[in-house]
């Protein structure tokens, strides 16, 4: 996901993709273990995407960040 795509997503997004990504992350750590994975740096990837996702929803519960539904 782009950081320009980042920027649209409200917090229940926010919270879905998370979500999401720690499964996808669980399952590519699962066939990594197995020797089953092609692109080990898709897991650096996720766990980058993880971490701006949970940035962003710190930044709108500090209030850095204003959610465009609550304006």
């Amino acid at each position: 996901m782009k950081k320009s795509d980042l920027k649209d997503l409200n917090v229940a997004d926010i919270d879905v993709s998370i979500e999401e990504n720690r499964s996808k992350l669980q399952k590519l750590r699962f066939q990594k273990a197995l020797q089953q994975l092609e692109d080990p740096l898709e897991i650096r990837s996720l766990k980058k995407e993880i971490a701006q996702l949970l940035t962003l929803k710190n930044e709108y519960s500090k209030g850095v960040r204003l959610d465009k539904e609550s304006e």
